[in-house]
């Protein structure tokens, strides 16, 4: 059977293309050059969390920040609902949430070579020698993951490609590989800028290593170092950071040091460019549900971190109902912006926090000030469906909290009776709770619906009165829209206080649909890229 395909060369200029010989592999049924147009308004789209127009979408890669705008690039699927046919698909942000979608950034090179996760730095020193008339040139390090024609998996290499354009088109480095192997566990390399070199952690995956290795120009590496067996090794390691991080007084708030981290699980330690030393030997986790995978962070942000996951698991993903109802599959986390601290108790620990969401915020439903006591506010009349909700507790006298001592959250839905909960409890081992167990529409024996952790908040051996905070965002992806919103303060000890505030959140996605209601991307920069297309057929027997 022969069938028509595309080859494609995406580069600066024509003549950069030519003169590489380097060209990519394009299924037919795969746009080139545009954005993919979507209809964002269906009942299970998120309004404030990245999801990609169609498709299947996991992995966040490569995201930078450069020039006020924040680049997310994610393993993208633009031809199935589930995982495969990896490409890098990509939107910009200004705010960190109202996210524009662009043309796909990287193309497989090779028809049965795929795009797997990496990072992306800026070369503002051309160290790369790509861009001799920049200080802006971007390149990309990711994984070249190559299958046999039996579906087996082949060698998985670290590769290269660099943008001109500040990550909007990519060429491929004519000499890829950069890091060669052999295995097909070998991946997700994460790169930064340390004094005078570059430095690369990847993962080896299934031997629960990760390898450093170095450059001095992106193009040749040495390994360095093996960081191996450390934390919870669970099923392999995938998709490594390490990152700078501020370190800051937890009563103040001042930057008062700064340290690495390395994040499977994550560890807190000090890098030298070349080897990574934990500064002790706990193991800490992020998070305790099951939604948040493979978090990058941005590359390019002073001061706290700024991060983003896919809000998915592996369990279920490719089995969630968007795809059948809307055509699309998974979302991103919310941004969280985080800095290192030293906490009552338990010592090093790295704080996550919403990132700055006032340009989405809404209206103000609902603010107030109490001991015991609830707020209630329907909240059917907001479009987006989706809200932020902030509770502050001061005044805690610990030792007359009780294991019934609680705040909780509670979201509802009159018309079907279903809910969400969560909340925390200030006596006894102090959880932290989320339950699910009342939410309809999705049945998958891997979808948990209760989870709980420990979440110490005050020094035992010095405070009498401690402070707890939560923020909250709830967002649109269910059959029947919750529409009520519950806080309660129980059984708080004399003297407790609690403020609460509820605000409406804005949809990202509909000041930018059309008549019709389809969100296009970006496509008024389009013509300025050049593409250059050479057309070749292929037999399939």
């Amino acid at each position: 059977m022969l069938f028509p395909s595309l080859l494609l060369s995406a580069a600066a200029s024509a003549g950069a293309a030519a003169a590489q010989g380097v060209s990519t592999y394009v299924n037919p049924a795969v746009p080139t050059g545009t954005p993919i147009p979507a209809n964002y308004t269906g009942p299970l789209r998120p309004q404030v969390h990245y999801s990609p127009p169609t498709g299947f979408m996991n992995d966040p890669n490569g995201m930078f920040y450069l020039n006020g705008v924040f680049h997310l690039y994610y393993q993208y699927n633009p031809t199935g609902l589930g995982a495969g046919n990896q490409h890098w698909g990509h939107a910009t942000s200004k705010d960190g949430y109202t996210w524009e979608n662009q043309p796909i950034a990287l193309f497989p090179p090779e028809e049965k070579q795929y795009v797997f996760s990496g990072s992306v730095v800026v070369d503002t020193n051309n160290t790369s020698g790509f861009f001799p008339n920049q200080t802006n040139g971007v390149v990309a390090i990711f994984t070249l993951a190559r299958y046999n024609e039996d579906g087996s998996g082949g060698p998985q290499t670290q590769a290269i490609a660099y943008s001109h354009d500040e990550g909007y088109t990519f060429q491929y480095y004519a000499q890829n590989p950069v890091v060669d192997s052999t295995s097909s566990q070998f991946r997700d390399p994460k790169v930064i800028r340390f004094e005078d070199h570059w430095a690369m952690v990847v993962a080896y995956s299934q031997e629960f290593a990760l390898g450093i290795f170095t450059s001095t120009d992106l193009k040749k590496w040495t390994w360095a170092s093996n960081f191996t067996n450390h934390g919870l090794l669970g099923a392999q390691y995938e998709c490594p950071n390490l990152v700078k991080m501020p370190v800051r007084d937890r009563e103040s708030g001042e930057v008062v040091d700064e340290k690495y981290v390395i994040t499977l699980s994550y560890f807190i330690g000090d890098f030298n460019g070349t080897h990574f030393n934990t500064l002790d030997a706990a193991t800490r986790l992020t998070d305790f549900a099951k939604d948040n995978y493979a978090a990058q962070f941005f590359y390019g942000v002073e001061g706290n971190q700024i991060s983003l996951g896919w809000a998915s698991n592996w369990q279920y993903a490719q089995q969630v109902p968007t795809g059948n109802n809307e055509g699309w599959r998974s979302a991103m986390t919310l941004p969280r912006a985080s800095y290192l601290t030293k906490a009552p108790r338990i010592g090093w620990t790295m704080v996550d926090e919403i990132y700055d969401t006032k340009s989405i915020m809404g209206d103000s439903l609902a603010t107030k000030t109490m001991g015991n006591g609830s707020v209630t506010v329907d909240y059917a009349d907001v479009a987006s469906n989706a809200l932020y909700i902030e509770a502050n507790v001061t005044g805690i006298d610990v030792a007359k909290a009780t294991s019934f001592s609680t705040l909780n959250l509670t979201f509802t839905s009159p018309s079907s009776g279903e809910s969400l909960r969560s909340g925390f409890y200030f006596g006894g081992d102090n959880p932290f709770f989320v339950d699910r167990g009342q939410l309809r529409g999705f049945d998958n024996v891997f979808f948990t619906d209760k989870f709980s952790v420990a979440d110490v908040y005050y020094d035992s051996s010095a405070d009498k009165t401690a402070s707890w905070r939560v923020q909250a965002v709830i967002d649109r992806s269910m059959y029947e829209p919750l529409t009520m919103v519950n806080v309660a303060a129980r059984d708080l000890p004399a003297g407790a206080k609690v403020s609460v505030a509820v605000w409406a959140l804005k949809s990202t996605w509909a000041g930018q649909a059309n008549k019709q209601g389809t969100v296009v991307g970006n496509v008024t920069t389009t013509s300025k890229r050049h593409m250059i297309y050479e057309g070749v057929s292929r037999h399939n027997e």
